[in-house]
């Protein structure tokens, strides 16, 4: 179709678009070094995608939140020795707060005594940011459950106990106020 005439000509906008351009690389090129560069300081956080077994494969996941600019490296370790195979990332996703998150996978098969790291460096820095994942032994949810209705049974019992003792000692202190010794019944 032709092109609309209240815009302007492809020219023009190919004209302005590399004034834009040049502008921009001008003025960073002045501000430079002259500028802070705003930084956000990374915030990392390791999880699993199902509930961890010990034995059985997972996924862990590091969360890694509170990037800017989109800069970021991130590794893992089990007990200090990097581990590469089966990791894979995410893009950046922008998030509400003008920062960036970004997601690290990596395959396992928990054990006790493993230490997972993730350790997200920002390029240029001297500093990491680590995050640590130690499996636990988890309580059956047999024992928990058991464990549980023990409790609640207990407890039951034991307000039972306390309101049967409530209730006697209402009932002899209204008997009490009703006849005091020595005076007759009441109602005779």
């Amino acid at each position: 179709p032709p092109w609309p005439p209240a815009l302007e000509p492809p020219a023009q906008l190919l004209h302005d678009a590399t004034l834009c351009q040049d502008l921009r690389r001008s003025l960073t090129a002045l501000a430079t070094g002259l500028l802070p560069e705003s930084k956000g300081i990374p915030v990392a956080d390791v999880f699993t995608v199902r509930p961890p077994v010990l034995g059985e494969p997972n996924t862990l996941v590091c969360m890694v939140g509170n990037i800017f600019p989109p800069a970021v490296e991130i590794n893992w370790q089990l007990d200090g020795i990097p581990v590469t195979q089966g990791v894979t990332h995410t893009h950046y996703t922008p998030t509400d707060d003008l920062a960036f998150v970004r997601f690290s996978y990596l395959p396992v098969t928990p054990a006790t005594g493993d230490i997972y790291t993730c350790i997200v460096t920002r390029e240029g820095d001297n500093a990491s940011v680590i995050a640590y994942w130690v499996p636990q032994n988890p309580v059956t949810s047999e024992v928990l459950e058991t464990a549980l209705c023990g409790a609640a049974m207990a407890l039951g019992i034991l307000l039972a106990l306390l309101g049967i003792a409530m209730i006697l000692v209402s009932r002899r202190s209204a008997h009490g106020k009703a006849r005091t010794p020595g005076s007759p019944p009441v109602g005779r």
